[in-house]
């Protein structure tokens, strides 16, 4: 009897997750409307709605009018239920843009505060400094603290998730050993971390050019950095130690400059840009708004720059062999489709390599929508499983 009750158990709590996870996406449906996604019957779908709406989970949101009998209820997942935040953190360099952006969102993915903010990292420190985010955000949206289920941070530098370390990070404060676990436990929520490229890329992968491919590269162009994130088949790769994409390092061998190391951070990050713009007379304070002028009025300098990209894009191309490359990031929405012609120009005559690329279709910040996506897809995850394994 304890092994047919226990699985009894087992089966009303994948019925009751089955179901919950319709909620959350697409949402908005009657029993009749679950009943044909999940093949339940109609009392094991009306008793999966009562226990989870005397959960918190789901709400009654309306009354479909539209067909014969009764008034259908329609079901929703409870927005309230539980929230996301996601904090972007940036190298800002010379760019002047803020240093953080933040944003909390509910169960339905709908976004409840959002700010940006300057925050001198020298002066104080990351743990604290992402603590005071994080409560910002929850008294502009009146969120409880303990209704936070998730912090996903987006950081200019790779996760190992082994030391639980950040590498390859210029932010003062942030490469050092025990800092995320220290601010896990100062928010008593739960934390996760991600490159802020592979950030963008879920975000590109959910709302953006690459929602329908089958793998893809996204080649970053920030404000000062440069950055790959490969998603294969929907699957981010990370490396062994989260280094994975961290392009910029990529040595360059030039004759002209014997004397000292290049990358292809030299050849068109952030301060190669500005330099070539001088070269070329166009005025700009930030390598974006440089980029947006040439754009303008398609010259040498944009020639020059596409080549330029075009070498990093050859190395990634030849060795990935992506069914589409995406190119993001501030300097690629500045370009916009006069940067990406130009780019594609350049690399057909740079090597014969067949790969499709694109500009990306996100015009606002696509690392923290991306933040937003992945804490998001935990959270909804957690509730899900919690549910089975109650």
């Amino acid at each position: 009897m304890t092994r047919l009750a226990g699985s009894s158990k087992l089966l009303r709590a994948m019925n009751e997750s089955a179901a919950l996870a319709h909620l959350l996406d697409p949402g908005m449906l009657t029993r009749s409307d679950l009943r044909k996604l999940t093949a339940l019957s109609t009392p094991t779908i009306s008793e999966v709605l009562r226990r989870l709406t005397d959960a918190g989970l789901v709400n009654v949101v309306g009354h479909n009018s539209g067909r014969p009998g009764p008034n259908a209820e329609i079901y929703a997942a409870n927005p309230d239920a539980a929230y996301t935040v996601a904090v972007s953190v940036r190298d800002i360099g010379t760019s002047g843009t803020p240093s953080v952006t933040a944003a909390l969102c509910d169960l339905t993915g709908a976004v409840r505060a959002r700010f940006e903010s300057r925050i001198d990292f020298l002066a104080t420190e990351p743990a604290v400094a992402l603590v005071d985010v994080v409560a910002r955000l929850r008294a502009e949206a009146g969120v409880p603290a303990d209704h936070i289920r998730h912090v996903q941070l987006g950081v200019p530098g790779s996760w190992d998730a082994r030391t639980q370390t950040i590498r390859h990070v210029d932010v003062p404060g942030f490469g050092r050993t025990g800092l995320v676990p220290e601010i896990a436990a100062a928010l008593g929520t739960d934390v996760g971390v991600d490159n802020d490229v592979n950030l963008a890329a879920v975000a590109e992968r959910k709302r953006g050019t690459a929602r329908d491919a089958e793998g893809f590269a996204l080649l970053w162009m920030g404000q000062d950095g440069l950055g790959l994130a490969i998603d294969i088949a929907g699957a981010l790769i990370r490396g062994a130690r989260g280094g994975a994409g961290e392009i910029g390092y990529v040595p360059l061998y030039s004759p002209e400059h014997t004397d000292r190391k290049l990358d292809l951070q030299d050849l068109f990050g952030g301060a190669a840009i500005m330099e070539l713009a001088r070269d070329n007379g166009i005025t700009g304070g930030t390598p974006a708004e440089v980029v947006r002028a040439a754009a303008g009025a398609p010259g040498e300098f944009l020639t020059t720059l596409a080549d330029r990209v075009a070498v990093g894009l050859a190395a990634v191309i030849a060795v990935l062999d992506p069914y589409l490359v995406v190119l993001a990031g501030p300097i690629a929405q500045a370009g916009g489709e006069t940067l990406l012609s130009a780019v594609n120009t350049a690399v057909r005559r740079a090597a014969p390599l067949e790969s499709s690329i694109a500009v990306t279709t996100i015009d606002d910040d696509a690392v923290l929508l991306g933040a937003l996506d992945a804490g998001l897809a935990v959270v909804r995850e957690a509730l899900i499983t919690s549910i089975r394994d109650s």
